[in-house]
């Protein structure tokens, strides 16, 4: 296994899994070993969300004492049996190490504004820190694309856009992103249109781009947007209501590469990244593309397990539940295994540049409450386990899903940081750049609990220890043994309950709402000793996560 859960968890309890495309909302069911479509799904999404409790215990003994946090909301119920969790941690890495710029955002093009503004001598101070704040002092990476990358063109004389191009990327748009990438150290994955099927246009597009912004802060331009639905999803409507799509049926992944390297002839010699795939069914033909495919950086793909244009009798709808299920978390991550790996022998990455709990923009009730943030928080261990080299957290202005939203006053920027948000930052704290996931042996699954463990090994040999505890009603009580180590602090993760959409504290804090700094509050830890050897025994109470560090010692 990976480092963290037993694989036979989603094995067992789906026979097929969810892959949701994103922008459009089509749920698309796809089978593990080919890619092919299938209707057998089993539904996971079956029982209803209750209250959490929140106490945090330092130490667990044989009766065990309760610690009560300054920070504490609720009691565990005393009439509720902790479900017991052995977790054994060995000292063998099962993941090769984080790479740098492993987590960072995905922003459509025309929406760049609601995050940075129009001034690129004010740019948004809130969103800025917030960007850089889940990158552990590493450039982050910015995604700028989505849907809107294939409505998008920059002007030129005698140039007339066709009606599927209805947002031109002027002046002010390069200027500001430009500024972005010189303020920050982020580097940007910039969308080209592929839809308009004219690669002279694109090519203007890409060279002003580069123009305006400059080489250092672009790490590829990425041509199209999830052109494996380019035949399924509408591109525009013409006046008497005729839908058009953005290829002819059929358009396969031949046509596809064709494009790309036709683009690629005409684009600066600059890297590319391809793919942009919203299913797993063209993944199969990855290697070629990056056989044949010059600068090709890397590959890229989205996830977005629930889609909330289903409906609440299809399988794929969002509630709670089914947002925690592994069918949404290890089940659309162990897929991209051999996907990663063709890609990393082809000497190419691969990257996730869209990535959130449900497409069509989420749904209110799930989406925006607690629930996401361990969903999060989880879903990026599974990521990272299977090889995937970055994620993008992608988000749109006024969805649900999104970490964090803004408003310019007019005497300045505030934000609001909502509860996925915190599930990158706890994992960002518990898995830094560098860091290496550990085998273990977790028997949660076995006693039917729901609690996932996750070991992270620095290059200095310091542990992380994460135990996710997804279960709505029951504590746990984890004895964790760990290969190497002594006394460790905790922080935990928590809200009122897995419906919340306040009241989330990482270590005991939380952002300011507003926040006009983009920085979280001072943290508290609190201190876990070895109950025996390098035995820990830990609470971790219902619907929270709690994140150990210490155990230093090496490879």
């Amino acid at each position: 296994m990976w480092g963290s859960k037993r694989t036979s968890r989603w094995l067992a309890s789906v026979a097929a899994l969810l892959a949701v495309a994103a922008g459009c909302g089509v749920a698309i069911l796809t089978s593990v070993a080919s890619g092919a479509t299938s209707s057998a799904v089993t539904n996971p999404l079956a029982t209803t969300p209750t209250t959490n409790t929140n106490t945090v215990r330092s130490t667990i003994q044989t009766t065990p004492p309760v610690v009560t946090l300054p920070y504490q909301t609720s009691t565990t119920s005393t009439t509720t049996t902790p479900q017991a969790v052995n977790v054994s941690v060995q000292n063998k890495a099962a993941s090769q190490p984080l790479p740098t710029g492993f987590l960072g955002f995905s922003v459509e093009v025309d929406a760049i504004h609601n995050y940075i503004g129009r001034d690129p001598n004010a740019l948004n101070p809130v969103f800025k820190q917030l960007l850089t704040g889940v990158s552990q002092g590493n450039p982050p990476v910015l995604r700028i694309g989505g849907n809107s990358t294939d409505y998008s063109y920059v002007s030129t004389p005698g140039y007339l856009p066709p009606a599927g191009e209805s947002y031109q990327v002027i002046p002010d748009w390069l200027q500001t992103v430009a500024a972005l990438a010189k303020q920050t150290p982020a580097r940007l994955i910039l969308g080209v249109n592929l839809a308009a099927s004219n690669s002279q246009m694109s090519a203007v597009e890409a060279r002003e781009m580069i123009h305006t912004i400059g080489l250092r802060g672009i790490d590829a331009l990425e041509p199209g947007n999830e052109p494996d639905l380019y035949t399924s999803t509408n591109w525009y409507t013409t006046a008497n209501g005729q839908k058009i799509e953005r290829r002819a049926t059929p358009y396969k992944t031949t046509n596809y590469q064709s494009d790309f390297n036709h683009w690629r002839s005409v684009l600066p010699n600059v890297p590319l990244a391809g793919g942009a795939l919203a299913t797993t069914g063209w993944m199969g033909t990855l290697n070629s593309l990056a056989a044949s495919v010059s600068n090709l950086s890397m590959v890229t793909a989205h996830r977005y397990p629930l889609s909330a244009c289903s409906s609440p009798s299809q399988p794929g709808y969002p509630t709670i539940p089914g947002l925690l299920s592994s069918a949404a978390q290890e089940g659309i991550a162990t897929p991209l295994a051999p996907y990663a790996q063709q890609m990393h022998q082809a000497g190419v990455s691969f990257r996730l540049d869209e990535l959130n709990s449900a497409s069509c923009q989420g749904k209110a009730g799930v989406s925006d409450t607690f629930a996401s943030s361990l969903w999060m928080l989880d879903t990026l261990f599974d990521m990272a386990s299977v090889g995937v080299d970055g994620i993008n957290v992608h988000t749109l202005p006024g969805s649900h899903y999104a970490p964090f939203s803004f408003t310019n006053t007019g005497k300045g920027w505030t934000g609001t940081v909502n509860p996925a948000y915190y599930g990158m930052l706890a994992f960002a704290q518990a898995d830094p750049p560098g860091s290496d996931l550990l085998s273990s042996d977790d028997t949660s699954t076995d006693n039917g609990g729901d609690v996932h463990s996750f070991t992270s090994r620095a290059p200095d040999g310091t542990l992380r220890t994460t135990l996710i505890n997804e279960d709505q009603t029951r504590p746990a009580t984890v004895n964790l043994t760990l290969p190497y180590g002594s006394s460790m602090s905790s922080v935990s993760l928590t809200a009122p309950s897995l419906s919340s959409t306040s009241g989330v504290k990482l270590g005991g804090a939380s952002f300011a709402n507003p926040t006009t700094t983009g920085k979280l509050g001072p943290q508290t830890a609190t201190t876990v000793n070895p109950v025996s050897g390098t035995t820990y025994q830990v609470s971790v109470p219902a619907g929270s996560a709690e994140i150990l560090t210490g155990g230093k010692g090496g490879h």
